[in-house]
């Protein structure tokens, strides 16, 4: 269960560097955020990472079709 908390850290340093204004270290989180997410995926059980790839390509397809006017 431990890769829920680096997931969720993950994503809450990525919402917090959203709010910096200053740009490098805006820049920076994201970059440390988006390794921690990577992190906690690759902890994560084959079932959780099998949903989550779902998810997302069907996200990226819908998003596409409606880009092409389908």
């Amino acid at each position: 269960m431990s890769y829920i908390f680096i997931l969720a850290l993950g994503l809450a340093i990525i919402w917090a560097a959203m709010k910096i204004e200053e740009e490098v270290y805006g820049i920076s989180a994201v970059i440390m955020g988006t390794l921690i997410i990577v992190w906690g995926f690759a902890l994560s059980p084959m079932s959780f990472q099998i949903v989550a790839e779902v998810i997302g390509l069907l996200s990226v397809f819908s998003f596409c079709m409606r880009c092409w006017g389908c």
